[in-house]
């Protein structure tokens, strides 16, 4: 569901990454390199935030490039710091997000919340809550609608041991029918989900 070909990307004269390559259909991959290695730059051109240099990315068989708008509505990214909104309220980006993909937010959803702990926070605003609450309402999205592909960059950063458990059960289960990418510094948190472990001289050996 998540594929990119001849990924590449500079700034001035330093090459972070070039001709990097992947396909995956299910599971969870963990990308776990240096700091400082363009992890949260590679994300951000996965998630379209970011346009590479060279290269294309296909999200559930769509072009992100070409077919934007579809491929989107396959994808979920969580940034390392989720404060994209920050007049928003928990309740009303989870509202938002159902209603971008034609669902409500059903019993599913309100379980996954309480089981991260969401209930108290749900009519904050976005800049009232903790860098670690707004993370699992990101990750809390997820599990709205039936997407493609989800992206996350350190998602256990700012999560206590409850959440990081709860977070482990997400990815399994999201990576069952989906592929689920995330950058991760925790190797006790990737090996707990399951997940391949891959560097980028893994994806440029594919080239």
């Amino acid at each position: 569901m998540l594929r990119f070909e001849n990924l590449s990307k500079r700034y001035s004269e330093r090459v972070l990454f070039q001709n990097l390559h992947f396909d995956c259909t299910t599971g969870c991959v963990a990308l776990d390199d240096e700091s400082g290695s363009g992890k949260s730059t590679l994300l951000a051109i996965l998630s379209g935030t970011l346009e590479p240099d060279s290269g294309e990315v296909w999200i559930g068989g769509h072009s992100l490039s070409r077919a934007p708008r579809e491929s989107q509505a396959g994808l979920m990214f969580v940034p390392e710091d989720c404060m994209i909104h920050p007049d928003q309220s928990g309740r009303e980006f989870l509202a938002r997000v159902a209603a971008e993909r034609n669902v409500s937010v059903d019993e599913r959803t309100d379980e996954l919340a309480g089981r991260f702990g969401l209930d108290p926070h749900l009519d904050k605003r976005f800049e009232q809550m903790s860098f670690g609450t707004r993370k699992k309402f990101f990750l809390t999205a997820a599990a709205l609608g039936e997407i493609d592909v989800l992206i996350a960059d350190e998602p256990v950063g700012g999560l206590d041991a409850s959440a990081r458990a709860v977070l482990v059960d997400l990815f399994i289960t999201l990576g069952k029918t989906r592929t689920v990418f995330f950058s991760s510094y925790d190797a006790a948190f990737t090996e707990a989900c399951g997940a391949k472990k891959i560097s980028f001289a893994d994806l440029a050996a594919k080239s």
